[in-house]
């Protein structure tokens, strides 16, 4: 029987840290297992930027990674690494290659550069004060990290656009057995609920002003625009500027074929809130760490992880706030208590 929901840090091992520049609005978030943990990856989006990943595809020799970074900036922003294995060696943390411990940090960028200021990136200072403010207490939501920055409905460029976050969810699947997800979304297009296809957050028919209770003709429904003349002549305003990246993890035990497998299912859940998903104008790309605390079938682990992802995923728009003249999801909520 499927428990209480839980925290990503309730997984034994894991600690998470964020660190921010709130005014350049960019930030990262790295996700640290210092005793190591097996990892997966499956990138699916036409636009990744990455670090660190073909080492984590079966048929390569490592099998542990210590960390993953997930940061803003864009390419830029894979700089956070390098402070990421810096903390890690500091600490004794690494693959034992006869000479020297080498920390394995596979890294995620996500594109923020049009929001805040374009000349101020995560860096690798930035990726060592988020490990140091790494712990074990449940990761803060929204506009923190690599969602500090993130944006969702960006059809019509950022003028029309809404800010977004990051977010986290868990499923305690009974016996300790937990299965969880960290997502900082970013996307093309529009975040919607998976239940009603009711839209959350996206692109907008107006350029400024409040989100209105009850309105939805003020979201423009990317699908729909796509579909446009319109569409097909403005996406380019968009183009190289999204992507979805996240971190699921479980203290289950997979090895590297199941933790590939896993991240392969959970992008299920990107597809379940995003709408589209996967463009060539999105990176969408997903890593999976497993602790190996608990045998389980690798079936049920991707099957959650999926539910793990959209959640995640709702979570990192509803707990965003107004930012860089955008407005959030969470003016519903404001609007609606008034």
């Amino acid at each position: 029987m499927i428990k209480e929901s839980c925290s990503i840090t309730d997984i034994e091992g894991i600690l998470i840290g964020h660190a921010q520049d709130s005014e350049a609005l960019t930030g990262c978030t790295v996700i640290l297992c210092k005793k190591g943990a097996v990892g997966g990856i499956d990138q699916r989006g036409g636009s990744p930027g990455t670090r660190e990943t073909d080492l984590l595809r079966p048929m390569h020799l490592v099998k542990k990674i210590h960390a993953i970074v997930l940061t803003g900036g864009s390419a830029f922003g894979l700089d956070s690494a390098t402070g990421v294995m810096k903390f890690l060696e500091e600490n004794g943390i690494g693959f034992n290659t006869g000479v020297a411990r080498v920390p394995i940090v596979p890294a995620a960028v996500l594109f923020d550069l049009s929001l805040g200021r374009a000349d101020i990136r995560p860096n690798a200072e930035m990726g060592f004060i988020a490990c140091k403010n790494a712990t074990s207490t449940p990761p803060l939501e929204g506009n923190f990290g690599a969602g500090t920055g993130a944006s969702v409905g960006k059809i019509f460029g950022m003028s029309q656009a809404m800010k977004s976050g990051i977010g986290t969810a868990g499923f305690n699947l009974g016996g300790g057995l937990i299965v969880s997800a960290i997502i900082a979304v970013n996307a093309f297009g529009d975040v919607i609920q998976p239940e009603t296809g009711r839209i959350l957050a996206g692109a907008r028919t107006i350029q400024k002003g409040p989100i209105i209770i009850g309105n939805e003709s003020q979201f423009a429904n990317t699908l729909v625009i796509m579909k446009s003349l319109i569409g097909k002549t403005v996406m380019n305003f968009a183009a190289s500027q999204n992507t979805v990246i996240g971190t699921v993890v479980t203290n289950a035990t997979l090895n590297k074929e199941e933790a590939n497998k896993v991240a392969q299912m959970a992008h299920d859940g990107l597809a379940l809130t995003i709408r589209p998903a996967h463009t060539m104008l999105d990176g969408d790309t997903l890593f999976v760490m497993a602790t190996g605390k608990h045998k389980a079938d690798v079936n049920i682990i991707g099957a959650f992880a999926a539910q793990a992802v959209a959640q995640a995923i709702i979570n990192a728009v509803m707990k965003s706030e107004p930012a860089g003249g955008l407005p959030s999801a969470r003016d519903f909520l404001k609007l609606s208590n008034q």
